[in-house]
Order: structure tokens, then C-alpha cells, then sequence
């Protein structure tokens, strides 16, 4: 017995892929591999037939939840080991899904979504931004109106067919009805080509699309946009066009959902002293930042609502500042004298905890009185 591939490995999406991943992909991969498009493909069938079953799984939460527990095993007794029969009709519901149900010239399908990426900064992701980007797709062929004959001419009955848009293979009882490949299910063959597409009813172009991305849009977003995609064949529509938004890392802000987080240095005198300086911001004028006085380096301040916008709602994220001691490396003799003189006064003043700290270090090495103590406590506790 063949072994089956993983569904998520099938369908090329990672397992924690959310339910319109999974469809978008599935759409894609069907399309690619539907056998109308490969007419005589049998490795073509077989990959379609596997992405329909792994479709079928993964769509459904309950399925998903115990293939994802105990594998293919588990789907055994779930709906899924019948024969054939119950997976057969929803595998054929998958089809009508996407490809408009039904054979021959019944069916309208859709064009190819075409994918793209738009990198931009952490600002414009905060306060949106229009973006114009060129997409490389097809349109309809203004000579021919899409129907890929010559202006003039008109396309002749599929002999194969005859013009029923299938046809039936098999023998006996066991016929099954396919899609005829020499007219795709159109039931039409074109004899003379409009020579402006060769026949194909349809041209390559670039075409410039503005894209409007929202107020706090984050890395890895798509944005659909429906219709952009690849012109679809005569009586379907244009596929969509997914626009997957990188935003790049800033130089100072940092994301954390819809707070930014930024570092700023401040000088022992500002910690000792306390300060005021104005802070730019992503959005907005610059905000105001106090400092206190003995602020501690590491130390968080929070400035509601001044970092990224939500994407869904009306809330605003915070901006949280934290403080970084800065030590100078290089000193003036000035600044030399000064801090001399400050290590003096500090030595002179009652015991402070970084007095305190090297105290208890000296005693602990020297077996003092904090030693003892210690170990005394240690054998009363035995």
C-alpha cells in the first residue's frame, strides 16, 4: 500500500496555515493541475485528486483537529475510509466550488490569481499609504473581443466533439464523461487565428493597480485585490491579484503588535537630575518626554496611544521608552575632577547599597560577621 503524502505538504502550506491560506492555495494548485489543462496527464490526475482530498481534511475543523493529532490514521472511520463513495461527493462539491460544476461547455472558470510583494517602512505602515505597482498580467485581446479569431471570422463546430464540448471514454457500463481536449469543452475550434494574440484571445501587459494599504497594516498582511488577476477564458472572470505587504525593520521603533518600543541613552546627570526633551513619533507631532529624577537604567515609561494604529478598530497602541544609562568612555579633565569629587562626597555619605553591596563581599571573604550569622542560621535550621 502506497504510502500518502502529509495534506499540508500537498496543499505547499505550513500546519499552522489559517482557512482562506489554505483555500487560496488549494484554488491555485487545482487550477495548475486540473486535467482539462492536462489532458492525457495521468501524474497531472493523480496530484489533482490528492489536493482535492487534502482539501477536503484540512477545510474541515473537525477533520483537521484529529489528522493533525493522529495522521491519516486517524481519519479512518471518520467520514473518510467509505469506499470512496462520501468523499467522491464532496470531492466532486470542491470542483463545483471553484470550477462553476458541471462538463463540457457548462463550466466557467476563472483566471490565474497573479501574487505580488510591496515592501514599505514602519511609517507608511502606520499611517497607510497608496501605493501604484505594475502587474504583470493578461487582458482581453482588443482586435479579436477575446474570441481569438480573426476579426471577420468565427470559430467552426469541434469535430472531435462534435461540438458537445466532451466526450465519453471508457467501455461498457464503466463510461465516464470527459472534458474534450481538442476544443477545452467549448464545443468551438478556431480555424483562422487573429494574428494580433495567435489565437489566444488574450495579450500580455503590465498594468499599473494603486493599492491602498490601511493604518496598521503589519509584515506578512495580503491585501486582496479582486479582478486584477489573469484575464479568465471566454465566459469566466479575471482572477485576483494578492498583494502580500513586508514592512521593513526601523532604525529606532521597534513592533510589538500595536506598541513600539524605542531605547533612549541618557547621561548620569539626566538620571541623577531628571530631564525634559521632545521625542519624535512615527504619526503625530513629537511628544513630549520627561525624565525623573534617579530614574533607573532599564527603566519603562509609557506614552499612551501614541504607537501604531489598530488595523481593525479605533485604538491606538502605546509607545514605551526605555532607559539606557549611558557611561562616557572618554572624559575631560573637568569632567575627571567632578567625578573625583563626587566619589569622594558619595564615600563620605551614609551607607548606600552600592556601598552596602561590597561591605557584605569583603566580610563574606574575610569570614565576618555576615558569614557567621549565615552559617549559624544554617545549623540552627538542620
Amino acid at each position: 500500500m502506497a504510502t500518502k503524502r502529509c495534506y499540508y505538504e500537498a496543499l505547499e502550506v505550513e500546519r499552522t496555515a489559517d482557512d482562506e491560506a489554505i483555500r487560496v492555495s488549494y484554488r491555485k494548485l487545482a487550477m495548475k493541475w486540473h486535467p482539462d489543462r492536462n489532458s492525457g496527464n495521468a501524474e497531472a490526475e493523480a496530484r489533482f485528486r490528492e489536493i482535492g482530498e487534502a482539501y477536503e481534511v484540512l477545510r474541515d475543523k473537525d477533520k483537521r483537529a484529529r489528522y493533525d493529532r493522529y495522521g491519516h490514521a486517524g481519519l479512518e472511520g471518520f467520514g473518510n475510509s467509505d469506499g470512496g463513495a462520501s468523499q467522491a461527493g464532496s470531492f466532486f462539491d470542491i470542483i463545483n466550488d471553484f470550477f462553476g460544476g458541471g462538463g463540457g461547455r457548462q463550466r466557467r472558470q476563472s483566471g490565474d490569481d497573479v501574487q505580488l510583494e510591496l515592501v514599505i517602512d514602519l511609517g507608511e505602515a502606520a499611517r497607510g499609504v497608496h501605493r501604484l505597482v505594475k502587474v504583470p498580467r493578461s487582458e482581453t485581446c482588443r482586435d479579436c473581443s477575446g474570441s481569438g479569431c480573426k476579426p471577420g471570422s468565427k470559430k467552426s463546430k469541434c469535430r472531435k466533439c462534435d461540438g458537445q464540448g466532451a466526450i465519453l471514454q471508457g467501455q461498457g457500463f464503466f463510461r465516464v464523461q470527459r472534458t474534450c481536449p481538442a476544443c477545452g469543452g467549448a464545443g468551438e475550434t478556431i480555424t483562422d487565428p487573429c494574428r494580433s494574440c495567435s489565437g489566444k484571445g488574450s495579450k500580455r501587459i503590465e498594468q499599473e493597480v494603486e493599492v491602498r494599504i490601511p493604518p496598521g497594516v503589519d509584515d506578512g498582511v495580503t491585501l486582496r485585490l479582486q479582478g486584477y488577476g489573469e484575464v479568465g477564458p471566454p465566459g469566466g472572470v479575471p482572477g485576483d491579484l494578492y498583494v502580500l505587504i513586508r514592512v521593513q525593520r526601523h532604525p529606532f521603533f521597534q513592533r510589538e503588535g500595536a506598541d513600539l518600543i524605542c531605547e533612549v541613552p541618557v547621561t548620569f546627570a539626566q538620571a541623577a537630575l531628571g530631564d525634559t526633551f521632545e521625542l519624535p513619533c512615527l504619526v503625530g507631532d513629537p511628544v513630549k518626554l520627561e525624565i525623573h529624577c534617579g530614574i533607573q537604567s532599564g527603566e519603562v515609561l509609557r506614552l499612551p496611544g501614541r504607537g501604531m494604529p489598530h488595523l481593525r478598530g479605533n485604538r491606538t497602541g502605546d509607545l514605551l521608552v526605555q532607559v539606557r544609562l549611558e557611561t562616557p568612555k572618554k572624559l575631560t579633565p573637568r569632567q575627571t575632577e567632578l567625578f573625583r569629587e563626587l566619589k569622594m562626597i558619595e564615600e563620605q555619605l551614609p551607607q548606600t547599597q552600592h556601598k552596602g553591596f561590597f561591605d557584605r563581599i569583603r566580610a563574606f571573604f574575610a569570614g565576618g560577621p555576615d558569614q557567621k550569622t549565615e552559617t549559624e542560621s544554617t545549623k540552627g535550621s538542620k
